[in-house]
């Protein structure tokens, strides 16, 4: 069995999902990935049940009841500890993460890392391709807002392409995460650094979808803004 679980959550990526699958295992054909859909209408979990037949190591939960990127990850962490997995992967399936990336968050965590990071912002640094100004600011700012407020000492806060060492899946308590949209990503690089796991920034350039359409809307940035205050009232500070 892989050691490395690859998690893409996916809602209406039939543009997508057949591409990203297939350039995921590219990469290294003993992966495992598990796509965590939210009931999706186009055609999207037909179409993994189709690849399924040629990918032994090709997962699918369809979650009916609850929606959210962060309630699906948190799905997918929970399936990933039932498993012997030792590396849990975060991947987007709209190509904006490269999927030749994820030797280097592999990598990290094989060389002392417990939480690897592809970081668009690091050293100050911005590797954003075909992001429109407005976002781009937007997105880069919130990651400077994050590290302000809440003190923790990394570069891109909202960062979605990350490696997790199995045990700070198993530290985190996955069942108390208050957070659903971007404010997930926040939040859990926030209890894992509070837990004094070791955190590494690895560069990556981000590239934005070319197709199908973006989840990101204004409750989402919301939850963002405001969920990093809500963090620092309740006294989650690190000692």
């Amino acid at each position: 069995m892989s050691q490395s679980l690859i998690i893409v959550p996916t809602l209406n990526e039939i543009e997508n999902i057949n591409a990203i699958i297939e350039a995921v295992f590219n990469v290294d054909s003993n992966f495992h990935v598990l796509i965590v859909d939210d009931n999706s209408t186009d055609g999207t979990i037909e179409a993994v049940k189709k690849l399924q037949n040629s990918y032994d190591n090709l997962h699918l939960e369809i979650r009916t009841k609850e929606r959210g990127l962060g309630k699906a990850y948190i799905h997918g962490f929970l399936w990933a500890l039932q498993r012997a997995y030792e590396y849990v992967l975060e991947m987007d399936a709209d190509f904006s993460h490269n999927p030749k990336d994820l030797l280097k968050l592999i990598n990290a965590c094989k060389n002392g890392a417990d939480l690897a990071i592809g970081s668009r912002y690091i050293n100050n640094k911005i590797n954003v391709i075909n992001w429109d100004f407005k976002r781009l600011i937007l997105s880069y700012f919130a990651s400077k807002y994050v590290k302000i407020v809440t003190g923790i000492p990394i570069y891109d806060t909202t960062a979605g392409f990350i490696c997790y060492h199995r045990k700070v899946l198993e530290t985190i308590d996955l069942n108390n995460i208050r957070f659903t949209g971007y404010a997930f990503q926040i939040e859990m690089k926030f209890k894992a650094w509070l837990l004094n796991f070791t955190i590494k920034e690895v560069s990556i350039i981000f590239t934005d979808r070319a197709k199908g359409t973006s989840k990101l809307d204004s409750s989402i940035i919301h939850e963002a803004i405001f969920g990093v205050i809500k963090m620092k009232i309740k006294g989650l500070t690190k000692k």
